[in-house]
């Protein structure tokens, strides 16, 4: 498609926005970027784009603005329902969404992940693991690079791993990935979605342009969603038997054959064990050497706030899970920590809509004290009954909390189980936090 010559609008002013009007800049179109808000950053970013030859307006005006576009773009953080978008779309203004603008300009192959937990590690390990293998992978989307930001440095690479959240899946069209990867669904974004079966039908979107000769890599039990693929399919289990990839006395193997052991590798629990699996799985469709993608794995690091050693000090070791903004993700982090070291546990932020009563007999059952933070700390409390548990201002206290209740052997994990808006600006700024507040405590 060429935009060369059109007026089109950007809508937001965060990673994607940025990458979007840079993007549609280079290929000769007129760009305005509008943003409701108005920080520093992004008076920051605004300086820039004007000094590059665009337009950039912020503040409430903009949601009123009563200017005329060929086209609008929109950054995946923002509803639909948002003034700033009704607005143009009130007018009839077509409406694009930044994943969807990056791929009708885009030249290489893609390998698209979602799924509610695991997808930033599996997009590091599939884009490890390829490169390992030889093949020029560049890790976007909503990691490191936004995907129209990629596109600008296509020349560079032969493939895209791109992670793919489900926020930006409900805005594509024709957007196409040559291997799609379905890693896991549990609930997640009901403050956004009405139900879980709308944030599923927004996920499962994924597949929506494949076809005969593509590849989509899914869970051995993906057939309970009831959706036909006509892609062929790889799938993988670290539950059962049966699927292409499978796990047993801590080996993975592909077809009944031993690929990999796990403590040859830096990661630990099921949920990485599937992660890997979906990451070989893309090797496979790319007809990619095992061999030297077990080679790659073998010297990769996890990235931070993922259940994340950040020190052991006096017997008591200290986890930082902050990247856990699901049930689903606190549930493994639980799960992966060895039943012999009792737990404490800090959960809690942001109210989402979700309830946290599905996860209590598993939080009974191995945490020994929990202590929750944030805007649904009430909720966790009344949902908890019966629990050693109480409630912390802010997660420094909640490490000060956490160390007073601790003992040689015991095990202190942040796995907020929500995400961190209501304290922090993302999950990442939290666990920062909470390491800070470890160091400052024991040293």
């Amino acid at each position: 498609m060429s935009y060369e010559g059109k007026n089109i609008l950007v809508l937001g002013l965060g990673c994607s926005g940025l990458g979007a009007a840079r993007l549609l800049k280079k290929v000769g179109a007129t760009v305005t970027v509008v943003d409701s808000g108005t920080s520093e950053l992004l008076h920051q970013r605004a300086q820039a784009l004007r000094a590059e030859g665009i337009n950039v307006f912020l503040g409430a005006a903009t949601e009123q603005s009563d200017l005329f576009y060929d086209l609008a773009v929109l950054s995946p953080g923002i509803e639909k329902s948002a003034p700033l978008v009704r607005n143009i779309t009130d007018k009839g203004i077509p409406l694009l969404g930044e994943v969807e603008l990056a791929y009708s300009l885009c030249s290489l192959p893609i390998v698209a992940i979602t799924g509610s937990n695991g997808k930033t590690t599996t997009t590091e390990l599939t884009t490890k693991m390829l490169q390992g293998a030889g093949v020029r992978a560049l890790a976007c989307g909503n990691i490191g690079l936004c995907f129209s930001e990629a596109v600008s440095k296509a020349h560079d690479y032969d493939i895209f791993v791109l992670e793919i959240s489900s926020f930006q899946l409900e805005t594509i069209e024709k957007f196409h990935p040559k291997i799609a990867v379905w890693l896991n669904l549990s609930p997640n974004h009901l403050d956004r979605y009405t139900s879980m079966e709308e944030y599923a039908r927004a996920k499962l979107r994924i597949f929506k342009n494949q076809q005969a000769g593509d590849i989509a890599v899914v869970p051995k039990n993906f057939d309970r969603y009831c959706v036909p693929l006509l892609a062929s399919c790889l799938t993988f289990s670290a539950y059962e038997l049966g699927a292409d990839f499978s796990f047993k006395n801590n080996q993975l193997f592909y077809h009944e054959k031993p690929l990999l052991n796990l403590q040859e590798t830096r990661l630990r629990g099921l949920h990485n064990v599937e992660n890997l699996m979906a990451a070989f799985a893309v090797g496979v469709a790319l007809k990619c050497d095992l061999k030297l993608m077990v080679e790659a794995v073998k010297n990769y690091t996890p990235p931070p706030h993922r259940c994340e050693l950040v020190a052991t000090h006096c017997g008591i070791t200290w986890i930082n899970d902050s990247k856990a903004t699901t049930l689903d993700a606190m549930e493994k982090a639980i799960s992966a920590i060895e039943k012999t070291s009792p737990i404490i546990l800090i959960a809690g932020g942001k109210n989402k809509g979700s309830s946290f009563e599905s996860i209590f007999p598993l939080v009974k059952a191995r945490v020994k004290k929990a202590i929750i933070i944030g805007e649904r700390s009430d909720l966790i409390l009344a949902e908890w009954p019966g629990m050693a548990a109480s409630k912390a201002p802010s997660l420094e206290e909640a490490v000060a909390l956490a160390a007073a209740s601790a003992v040689a052997g015991d095990t202190i994990l942040l796995s907020p189980g929500t995400s961190s808006y209501d304290m922090f600006t993302d999950y990442q700024e939290r666990g920062e936090c909470f390491k800070k507040a470890v160091h400052q405590l024991i040293l």
